[in-house]
């Protein structure tokens, strides 16, 4: 797999390991970061399986693969050993990037896991749907976009929270309205919104009302990592672009660039580093890193907050 989108690469991921386990059931299955790897872990790692008939190996994190050990791989990519699934995931980054093209060259199958552009999302939330066995009408995709935000796995939880609620299996515009577009139903990106814009008494408000009708706690920490790389776009962009260009440019729909111009004028890049910082430390707490989600995400508020100027 190569790309930096990493949820496509989780998916490939998953598919080839079932289809291990679909040939062999007990297949012996790995996942290493490179970065961890020496030559004696990756002979250990690719020998015949004292357990198993078979082994699956993911070799995570390609790029940062030691020089030593690129030779040596590339090998194993090139050899062909019917009981070993030996599975390569590269995030598109230079570093390394010879030894995908050696083992794209070598005729092995490669998936490719690319950024999607944010005009590409709504298209990504209709094959979202058809893939969960639903399907969404013309209007609720781009409805759903400009109101979860362009991070592909918020989309995605969304996606699959719209249609466990759906007595059809279809997400509908209305439904779209119904869940992310009022009050009772506080969307992550109003969480987001309020803090970036300094109102954080409103924010913590809203946050608690948005758990309480079950937003679930990724959207949030997705939410507020598009708000923070959306302002450090605007506040880079270059001067003088025009205001369809400028959307483009920072990747939000046009109409979005008025609250985000008010939103940056408390905010340098040295506090929106900080911010995203926080959002990643809280992103893995709400993943299973901590216990108490909702207090991990109140931390979070207070964390962004804390780090816009007064």
């Amino acid at each position: 797999m190569t790309g930096p989108e990493r949820l496509l690469a989780e998916r490939a991921i998953a598919q080839v390991l079932d289809r291990a386990r679909a040939a062999e059931p007990t297949v012996e299955v790995d996942q290493v970061s490179a970065a961890q790897l020496d030559p004696g872990r990756l002979v250990e790692l690719t020998s015949p399986s004292l357990f198993s008939t078979r082994r699956a190996v993911v070799l995570d994190d390609l790029a940062d693969l030691s020089s030593d050990l690129v030779g040596q791989v590339g090998d194993l990519a090139r050899g062909v050993d019917a009981d070993l699934a030996l599975v390569l995931v590269h995030n598109g980054a230079a570093r390394n990037k010879k030894l995908v093209d050696a083992v794209k060259a070598a005729k092995a199958e490669v998936v490719e896991c690319p950024t999607v552009k944010a005009w590409e999302l709504p298209q990504f939330v209709s094959r979202e749907a058809r893939r969960l066995g639903g399907s969404a009408d013309s209007e609720a995709p781009t409805l759903l976009v400009e109101a979860v935000g362009h991070d592909l796995r918020a989309l995605a939880a969304a996606v699959s929270q719209l249609l466990a609620d759906s007595e059809t299996q279809a997400i509908t515009a209305t439904q779209v309205r119904r869940y992310f577009g009022g009050r009772a139903e506080v969307t992550s990106f109003a969480v987001a919104d309020a803090t970036l814009s300094g109102r954080t008494g409103m924010a913590m408000e809203q946050l608690r009302w948005a758990l309480s009708t079950g937003v679930a706690p990724v959207l949030v920490t997705s939410a507020f990592a598009s708000g923070v790389r959306g302002l450090g776009r605007l506040i880079g962009a270059p001067a003088g672009l025009r205001e369809s260009d400028l959307a483009r440019e920072v990747g939000v729909p046009p109409w979005k660039l008025k609250s985000m111009r008010a939103q940056a004028r408390g905010w340098d890049q040295r506090g929106l580093a900080n911010a995203l910082q926080a959002v990643a430390v809280a992103d893995a707490q709400v993943k299973g890193a901590a216990d108490d989600a909702e207090f991990a995400l109140e931390q979070l508020v207070l964390s962004v907050a804390g780090n816009r100027r007064s």
